[in-house]
């Protein structure tokens, strides 16, 4: 019995082999069906993978030009803010520049008023040197007094008479 079934086997293939166009034809009917089936279910699900990759790829696209939109508005306010920094800056610079110069100014200043200070520091020194050796030179004499006025009233008074005797005169 074995040999009958090897035999059957043998005489299938040989059967089909000797035809290959029924083979061919079975083969794509197979593949048709297929096809078909899957149009069917696509079209009464709804879903299709082409509209589905088609929507995706646009929603893809949409993020992409408001991520570039939104790249684009922080690089242009990071340059709007970068210019204002360094307008700030050179501003700040301008400013130190002008300190700097005002302090070279001030020093300048206070080196000549040291120098004239040192000058008057001296001049007073020659003329307490001189002073003191005038005094030593001089002799001692007694203290000079000054003689009494013979007049009693003082000299206030005195002037309004003179300016009362002079509007007397002048009427």
């Amino acid at each position: 019995m074995e040999a009958t079934s090897d035999d059957a086997k043998t005489n299938v293939l040989r059967r089909i082999g000797s035809q290959p166009v029924a083979l061919a034809a079975g083969v794509l009917i197979v593949v048709v069906l297929a096809a078909s089936s899957v149009g069917v279910w696509r079209a009464y699900t709804g879903n299709s993978p082409e509209q589905e990759r088609l929507t995706s790829l646009r929603q893809m696209q949409t993020r992409a030009t408001q991520a570039s939109e939104q790249l684009f508005e922080k690089t242009k306010n990071l340059e709007t803010s970068q210019q204002e920094t360094i307008d700030q800056l050179q501003a700040v610079q301008e400013q130190l520049q002008g300190l700097k110069r005002l302090v070279a100014a001030q020093q300048a200043d206070a080196r000549k008023l040291a120098e004239q200070v040192g000058g008057l520091t001296g001049a007073i020194d020659t003329l307490r040197q001189s002073f003191a050796s005038a005094q030593s030179a001089e002799p001692s004499d007694p203290p000079v007094t000054r003689k009494k006025s013979v007049r009693s009233e003082p000299r206030a008074t005195n002037a309004r008479h003179v300016v009362a005797h002079r509007k007397r005169a002048k009427s």
